[in-house]
């Protein structure tokens, strides 16, 4: 199994000291935070995108080229590039470029994204945000692919025997197709036989198996071999202790107070509190003994080979806690017990 560590870049007052970051301070925080996963070992850093307070992560293109900058070898993926809303042109060169400064370390997580907020900033309504998604995809693809692209459609002016600039420095930037709510994510990424990776951050299991099963369903329908597919699970908050007791009595304060926030109440979490969360819910709060169970339990059901986890939130300190607690007492036992055919190779230019 491999391992990423995603951050959407909230900025709320500590629940425990009531310290909040300046924007700078969180910059910081992230950008250190990325460097700390790879001397870790983890496998992959993540950035998402969101349009709208307590979060900052408005530009994971630049967010990532800082974190290119001071890294080596961790992958860079956005978490999600939110392309429903997005001018394919920008995303294609945008991203070709950070290809370029990354050494190829770049991979792409595309959706509609889950906050409303982002839609009348770019001028399409939430009904639209499945097509848009489709025909933006589509275009982008013809970019990074092909040369002298003429096209038309509904989402942005014609374009006319364009070539974008940079072209991509690996030979094809791989793209993830976020999955949080809905079979037309996972049949778009059936359709193009590309990689799905689950949200499974807000509801119980049997809502995301849902999906992933027809994933998998889907790729067979479009002619490739479900046997080959390719998913990722994320598993929002971690919190390890040496009891679950202890993470439980340590974390709720953190959890409580994303649970206050207009953005947690957007997503309609049917968990009633945080034991149930634990108990019935995706969150990786326990004992290393604990989480290890809850993640071998949730593959058995998805078939997963990338495990995503998240640190929002906690104080700078306790972020390096989790992450050198998981990374030292639960990514080794996992790794040894789940193959993963992901990211077996360096990135293109880079050599081990």
């Amino acid at each position: 199994m491999k391992f990423a560590l995603f951050s959407l870049m909230m900025n709320i007052p500590n629940a425990v000291s009531g310290e909040i970051l300046t924007t700078h301070q969180k910059f910081e925080n992230v950008l250190k935070q990325a460097v700390f996963a790879e001397e870790l070992g983890f496998d992959a850093y993540g950035v998402g995108e969101r349009h709208g307070a307590p979060f900052i992560s408005s530009s994971p293109p630049v967010v990532l080229t800082a974190i290119a900058a001071r890294t080596s070898r961790i992958r860079l993926l956005t978490t999600v590039t939110v392309l429903s809303v997005l001018d394919p042109v920008r995303v294609a060169e945008d991203y070709a470029t950070l290809d370029h400064l990354s050494g190829g370390r770049i991979e792409l997580i595309i959706g509609k994204g889950n906050d409303p907020r982002h839609y009348p900033l770019f001028g399409i309504t939430e009904e639209e945000q499945w097509e848009s998604l489709a025909e933006r995809y589509a275009l982008l693809k013809r970019l990074w692919k092909e040369e002298n692209v003429t096209w038309q459609g509904r989402y942005r002016s014609p374009l006319d025997n364009v070539t974008t600039q940079p072209r991509p420095f690996q030979p094809s930037i791989p793209v993830w197709h976020g999955s949080a709510s809905s079979t037309l994510s996972t049949e778009l990424a059936a359709k193009y036989g590309e990689p799905i990776f689950s949200s499974n951050t807000f509801h119980p299991q049997a809502k995301y198996k849902a999906l992933i099963d027809h994933y998998r369903e889907r790729l067979a329908f479009y002619g490739h071999d479900p046997q080959h597919a390719i998913v990722g699970s994320g598993f929002g908050s971690l919190y390890l202790a040496n009891t679950t007791e202890e993470a439980i009595r340590r974390f709720r304060p953190y959890y409580d107070a994303f649970h206050a926030t207009a953005a947690s109440q957007i997503n309609n979490s049917p968990f009633k509190d945080l034991e149930d969360n634990v108990k019935n819910g995706p969150v990786l709060i326990g004992s290393p003994d604990q989480v290890i169970e809850k993640i071998l339990n949730y593959h058995e059901a998805y078939g997963h080979q990338v495990v995503s986890i998240s640190v929002d939130g906690l104080s700078e300190a306790e972020q390096r806690e989790q992450m050198e607690r998981f990374a030292t007492e639960v990514a080794p036992i996992l790794r040894r017990e789940i193959p993963s055919t992901v990211w077996n190779h360096s990135p293109v230019g880079l050599t081990v």
